[in-house]
């Protein structure tokens, strides 16, 4: 075949220098043929294509690859087999031929797949203040000097690109709540439409078409902020094709290389300023003239305005322990031990878990993530400890309990004496009912008196709830003194002369 340079040679020679056909052939040693085939065509690359490929060897075959690639294109990409793979699998099953002819024929039939109608998008186009994105990612930081990956939800206003991001430890429906949360207080309101995935924690049921069945407790979140939940149709990303290449931009901006904190509060705020900054100096894809927020600030009058945020907790049934705890996500929370043995419900938010008991919220505490870790409060178990006061000192909750000064040093003298740990319980629940405050000024005072005693603790304590009554007397106008004596200490000494005392 012709390269283009001799093509252009034989081109100027014939129509610029006028040579022969003969001379041509002469001088570049091709065939008259060749030269005429230049000329006539007025082409300047020769270029063969082949009509079909042969596949002697692979032609039995064909049905069986044919029928291992559908089964393998319906599985996300990244666990898709190379032609390599396919090419080894046929091999096993008494192919005999080369794998370049296992090789083109994968790279053809999956180059027709992707230019099917059905893999073509529509660019999509929205209203201010129609509809947001939503959707999860996995990223890795280091928090407390540890790497551990993170779920971050992503927040995108479809009209403006306002974006909003923020890191958890779970992917959980209560995480689903505080974000939205956080992300409608970050924007300011939120949108008439919300476009989700099939997420587990929000879809229950996928039914024909859109139609969805949500979980309640989602549901109700939408409601509370009148957002109707959009569903994207399974396998379909393109329909939030901004929330997608949100999660790639955001991973390559803020996650790499890979941020160091000391723990999710902190991580929070840097990213919630990010995104603040990054919006501020980023042009808007659509509108080049302007930036993210210039184009947020036109949007944000149309939002839907938010009230109150959203009480979002999810509820699981549980028992009470005989050792007045409850189990939940890998970890154990005290309670109060009127509760030990009882059936509860705890309700769990993205920082906090409560115990809920006959209508009572018998336990409140910081959640904590990890595993096999036991919060105590120690006031829950002051009903046990007034029954067994030696549990005082070996008890596991009082074990790092955080008294005041005042009450660890009283603490330390009265377990010094007979019985003195069931007067310091005493101290404990005056401390619990009237408050650490009064105690802790009532063993104060005790101190530095040095009259270290139960009794005279709680009545100090008792004296500052119930102070005496101070009444003031004012006498009768008629036996109110008119003049004012004046003071004469000679009355005293003339007084003394009167007197006769007796002598022996």
């Amino acid at each position: 075949m012709l390269i283009v340079e001799t093509i252009a040679k034989i081109r100027r020679y014939y129509f610029v220098e006028g040579r022969s056909i003969k001379q041509i052939t002469r001088d570049l040693r091709l065939s008259r043929n060749t030269v005429r085939k230049v000329i006539r065509n007025n082409t300047t690359e020769h270029r063969y294509e082949r009509d079909g490929q042969p596949r002697p060897q692979l032609g039995d075959y064909l049905d069986r690859l044919s029928a291992l690639l559908e089964t393998d294109w319906t599985k996300p990409k990244r666990r898709r087999q190379t032609a390599i793979r396919l090419y080894e699998q046929l091999q096993a099953e008494g192919y005999q031929g080369a794998y370049d002819s296992v090789q083109r024929y994968v790279k053809d039939w999956r180059k027709k797949r992707r230019h099917r109608p059905e893999h073509v998008f529509i660019p999509l186009s929205f209203s201010p203040g129609d509809a947001y994105q939503f959707d999860w990612s996995h990223e890795d930081v280091i928090l407390g000097g540890v790497a551990q990956r993170v779920k971050v939800a992503h927040f995108r206003l479809c009209h403006s690109r306002k974006f909003f991001v923020v890191a958890y430890p779970r992917e959980s429906l209560e995480m689903v709540f505080d974000s939205h949360d956080r992300a409608f207080a970050f924007l300011g309101g939120t949108c008439r439409r919300g476009i989700y995935d099939n997420m587990s924690t929000a879809v229950d049921r996928i039914l024909r078409g859109k139609e969805r069945d949500f979980n309640r407790r989602f549901s109700q979140m939408c409601s509370h902020y009148l957002v109707e939940p959009v569903a994207c149709t399974p396998a379909s990303g393109w329909e939030k094709g901004q929330i997608e290449k949100q999660v790639q931009d955001i991973r390559r901006w803020l996650f790499t290389p890979r941020p160091r904190f000391t723990d999710f509060a902190e991580l929070n705020d840097w990213l919630q300023d990010r995104c603040q900054a990054l919006s501020e100096t980023r042009k808007h894809p659509d509108d080049k003239s302007r930036t993210i927020e210039e184009v947020f600030q036109d949007e944000k009058g149309l939002l839907v305005l938010v009230g109150s945020p959203f009480r979002g907790y999810t509820e699981n049934e549980c028992r009470v322990s005989n050792t007045s705890l409850v189990h939940y996500d890998r970890n154990h929370y005290s309670v109060e031990c009127r509760a030990a043995g009882e059936a509860a419900t705890v309700r769990a938010t993205a920082n906090r878990i409560q115990v809920v008991w006959d209508g009572e919220v018998v336990a409140d505490h910081e959640r904590r993530f990890g595993r096999d870790k036991t919060i105590y409060d120690p006031w829950h178990y002051l009903g046990v400890l007034q029954r067994k006061p030696g549990a005082l000192r070996d008890g596991a909750p009082f074990q790092q309990w955080q008294l005041p000064p005042s009450l660890l040093r009283i603490q330390k003298r009265l377990m010094r004496q007979p019985g003195g740990d069931r007067d310091f319980v005493d101290i404990l629940y005056a401390s619990k009912v009237h408050g650490l405050e009064i105690a802790e000024t009532a063993c104060r005072e005790a101190l530095d008196q040095g009259t270290v005693q139960s009794q005279t603790i709680l009545n100090r304590i008792a004296r500052a709830m119930d102070p005496p009554a101070m009444v003031l007397i004012t006498p009768p106008r008629k036996l109110q003194l008119t003049e004012e004596p004046v003071a004469d200490c000679g009355r005293y000494d003339r007084l003394r002369q009167e007197v006769t005392h007796a002598t022996t």
